[in-house]
């Protein structure tokens, strides 16, 4: 079933959309949750959060492409369990791992506001849209989907050590960048 298909049921408010999404995406959003939360029985309860949300959002909103919306949803209950399992002290995923390698290249100051927010997003977006393909790819692989060294050099036939110094490179070029655009590293 086609995007707009799952799309028009969650409008009409037919459960079927439920089904037809969890067919269609319910692996890809599971591999997600998986890789942030490390947990079989948490990524399950994330994915099932997932599909709530996406009832309780359309409408009003009324996503092209129902794939990159889910991921968007997932990934943000995801992080939100692990936040909460944190201050619990139990263990993480790949999430806690990719964030730690990004903390020293991202502003240190929280972002004061929205403005704050928007600028430095579309300053991402420039310094990735600037970057090579494979390179976008892997950057995009590790620090927005969470993928393990591993599963990119797998996915990519590269080695984990040419995957970690691309990585290294690419955070290193990510903090001149920032810092090019005025950003406190």
């Amino acid at each position: 079933m086609e995007d707009r298909e799952i799309v028009s049921l969650f409008l009409k408010r037919d459960e079927d959309a439920v089904k037809q999404t969890e067919n269609k995406y319910g692996e890809r959003c599971l591999s997600l949750a998986r890789r942030i939360l490390n947990s079989e029985e948490d990524a399950l309860e994330a994915v099932n959060d997932t599909y709530l949300k996406a009832w309780n959002s359309i409408p009003p909103a009324a996503p092209e492409k129902l794939f990159p919306f889910l991921a968007m949803l997932c990934r943000s209950i995801s992080i939100d369990i692990l936040k909460k399992r944190k201050s619990q002290k139990r263990g993480s995923g790949e999430y806690e791992l990719s964030v730690e390698e990004l903390d020293y290249c991202l502003p240190d100051r929280l972002i004061q506001s929205d403005m704050d927010l928007f600028v430095l997003r579309d300053s991402l977006n420039a310094f990735l849209k600037k970057l090579p393909e494979k390179k976008r790819i892997i950057f995009m692989r590790r620090y927005w989907w969470f993928y393990s060294i591993k599963e990119i050099s797998d996915d990519l036939n590269m080695s984990e050590g040419s995957v970690k110094m691309t990585l290294l490179r690419l955070r290193e070029k990510l903090k001149e960048h920032l810092e090019r655009e005025g950003f406190t590293i």
